[in-house]
């Protein structure tokens, strides 16, 4: 079954698409808590941190992050955040991660 990212990747759902590669996709987050506030998702369904094969376009997330917070002319920080599983907050079981920026950001995040 095609997660809700799969079908973002696959244009089937609409999303304010920001950033794309052959590897990954990065769109604006539909409910933001901070003014940046981009999801990447490989274009590979990983359904998570604890299922990450070897190789893959999940490693250009961190590469995609860096191009997308220069982008957004986050110069004087950001935060990337990737939750494995329910009780961390992972709501789609498809590998991303969460590029927060735009303003000061506290420790811890909650």
């Amino acid at each position: 079954m095609a997660t809700l990212f799969t079908k973002i990747i696959a244009r089937e759902i609409p999303a304010e698409i920001v950033y794309e590669n052959e590897h990954v996709v990065a769109f604006k987050d539909i409910a933001p808590q901070a003014p940046v506030h981009i999801v990447i998702v490989p274009r590979q369904e990983i359904s998570g941190l604890a299922s990450l094969p070897e190789t893959g376009d999940h490693l250009a997330i961190l590469n995609a992050a860096k191009t997308i917070a220069e982008q957004f002319g986050l110069t004087s920080g950001y935060r990337l955040v990737i939750n494995q599983g329910e009780d961390a907050g992972q709501s789609v079981p498809h590998l991303h991660a969460h590029l927060l920026g735009g303003r000061t950001l506290s420790w811890p995040p909650g």
